[in-house]
């Protein structure tokens, strides 16, 4: 979880919508090993197709994703986007804000149309 955690500013931003948003690298990490703690909820994101705007030290993305999840023994699909705000930080690029968007989460028998 520490590799994961240094891809983010100290001070970052993380919206995943299904709950209020959480401020700084701390809190981050807690609700992280909250979530995996549990062994109830598995992700296995897929991310592709980012593109990305430079503005010097900062930069503003949006990348695509298909999740594939299980959660309490439901495997669900999923699909939507993020939407990113980068800072450099002694020459290393790290996330100040990230934010969720999901298109749907769904159940894999019920399907998504």
């Amino acid at each position: 979880m520490a590799k994961t955690l240094d891809l983010f500013c100290e001070d970052c931003v993380m919206d995943t919508g299904d709950r209020e948003p959480m401020c700084g690298r701390q809190q981050l990490q807690d609700v992280y090993a909250q979530v995996l703690e549990t062994k109830t909820v598995f992700f296995h994101p897929f991310v592709h197709n980012h593109i990305i705007d430079l503005e010097g030290d900062r930069a503003t993305g949006v990348c695509y994703l298909d999740l594939r999840s299980n959660k309490d023994g439901e495997s669900l699909i999923g699909s939507g986007y993020y939407d990113d705000v980068y800072a450099r930080e002694n020459g290393i690029w790290k996330f100040k804000s990230r934010k969720l968007n999901m298109d749907y989460l769904v159940p894999v028998q019920t399907g998504w149309v």
